[in-house]
């Protein structure tokens, strides 16, 4: 395709310079010597008329003789390089400063008739077949008292015109050369800075059409070129790792899925075919009740961040009490944290603190981080929350006690289906989702999430909303 586009170009490229060739040679160098006879004649008139009013008018008055005429008129035509002449009425030539002066013996022109010459202030041709080859002739008449007494005529080769217009086309066809020259170097860099980088750009293309992603385009300029390069290695690394994550994404939940559904097979064929007596069947339904609702609440982690991947999801963004959402997020975690003797203790800044976001998200990210809190927390110990508000921010802090994230997992804390080797063994239950599902939240309000970690002193996850309007007075309250 783009082979194609490139001969075009070549193609256009070389008939332009045809064509303008053939332009400059037929209409070029009839406009060019139309000019240059035009200017030429129009020369010769203001000559022919100045000659006309001084030694024509003197001839016919007798002012002065033909041979004093012909004398000026020779030396003038010497310079002009032309022929003078000085004809009658009748066609007579009476002088011709190509010729001696002879004035017994006169030429005639046959059929002279000025009229036949046109209206025009000049003619070409042969001047009634008095010259072997083409003049430009300008003939202007001698008047007295509004009688026409004669007329003078000069004569000039139109060799010298066909000269002065090839000297003319010849700085044409230089500068036509150089114009062209200029075009090929214009070619030259559209191929350069165009047609190899868009070369290079379809063949990444083909490349990513065949399914190889891993391709990167070399195309490194600081033009349009290079940003559409730039931006398709960019795509083809985002879709590259799209695809790893979707194998990734099959495999973690091929791996979750199968463990408790290998569990309820096996402990369900047990009880069917009388492996487990009927006096211990009731704690393995535990066991089957426990990896059941341990699939459950996979699924629902799943279709939450199918829900967050939407692209333009929509947010019910209002104005609520932070701090009440807290408090009662909290005490959905009474049984766990009095089975383990653990203590949240809620810092607020205020009474009331009301923000502008999602109620029902915001609840879902506090439920996580205080799930995943208690999940790294050991017995006898506190988790804090905390609210701050600064610069129109309000800050809300989850800080556990326990075992802390290693440096080298922080980056993956994120991460779908990702578990630090603490959590799988402190927590079977757990699916990896919780801090994915917590990130796309708060993603979703534009707003930041951060951690803090230290091993053997514990971890601390701070994230940022916006401040909303406090309501008035018989409308305060958490609206859900």
């Amino acid at each position: 395709m783009t082979k194609r586009l490139y001969s075009k170009f070549l193609i256009v490229y070389g008939l332009l310079g045809i064509v303008c060739f053939l332009l400059i040679c037929t209409l070029g160098s009839r406009l060019v010597g139309q000019k240059v006879t035009e200017s030429a004649s129009a020369a010769l008139y203001r000559e022919a008329a100045q000659i006309a009013g001084n030694q024509g008018s003197g001839y016919y008055r007798d002012k002065d003789s033909l041979s004093d005429t012909y004398e000026v008129l020779k030396s003038l035509s010497s310079y002009q390089n032309s022929q003078i002449w000085l004809i009658g009425t009748t066609g007579d030539i009476l002088l011709n400063t190509e010729k001696p002066l002879d004035e017994e013996h006169v030429e005639h022109i046959d059929h002279f008739d000025p009229i036949a010459l046109g209206s025009d202030y000049y003619s070409t041709g042969r001047f009634f077949n008095c010259f072997n080859q083409e003049m430009l002739t300008v003939m202007i008449p001698i008047t007295s008292n509004l009688v026409t007494r004669g007329y003078v005529a000069i004569h000039t080769n139109m060799d010298n015109i066909y000269k002065q217009r090839e000297s003319i086309l010849a700085v044409i066809y230089l500068l036509y050369l150089v114009f062209y020259a200029l075009f090929f170097l214009l070619l030259l860099l559209f191929t350069f800075s165009v047609y190899r980088p868009l070369s290079r750009i379809t063949a990444g293309a083909r490349e990513y059409a065949d399914g190889n992603l891993t391709y990167n385009i070399p195309v490194h300029s600081n033009d349009e070129m290079g940003y559409l390069a730039s931006t398709l290695n960019y795509m083809s690394g985002e879709l590259n790792k799209t695809n790893e994550y979707q194998r990734k994404f099959v495999a973690n939940v091929s791996h979750d899925f199968r463990s408790p559904l290998t569990s309820i097979k096996g402990y369900v064929e047990a009880i069917k075919d009388g492996t487990i007596p009927q006096e211990k069947q009731g704690k393995y339904l535990d066991i089957v009740l426990f990896e059941t609702e341990r699939l459950n609440k996979l699924t629902q982690s799943m279709l939450t961040l199918n829900a967050l991947d939407r692209k333009g999801q929509y947010l019910e963004i209002t104005s609520f009490d932070i701090n009440a959402v807290i408090k009662n997020t909290a005490a959905a975690f009474e049984g766990t944290c009095t089975s383990r003797r653990i203590t949240i203790q809620l810092l607020l800044a205020a009474q009331t603190l009301y923000v502008s976001a999602d109620i029902g998200k915001i609840q879902q990210v506090l439920y996580n981080l205080l799930d995943n809190a208690l999940k790294f927390s050991g017995k006898d110990s506190t988790i804090y929350v905390e609210t701050t508000e600064k610069h129109g921010k309000v800050s809300v802090s989850v800080k556990d006690t326990g075992a802390g994230i290693p440096s080298e997992s922080i980056p993956k804390i994120w991460d779908r289906f990702y578990k630090t080797d603490a959590s799988r063994g402190r927590d079977r239950k757990g699916t990896g989702l919780g801090l994915s599902i917590v990130k796309e939240i708060i993603n979703a309000h534009n707003q930041n999430i951060n951690v803090i970690s230290t091993i053997g002193v514990g971890t601390e996850f701070i994230f940022t909303l916006d401040k909303g309007k406090t309501p008035t007075i018989g409308n305060r309250g958490v609206t859900s």
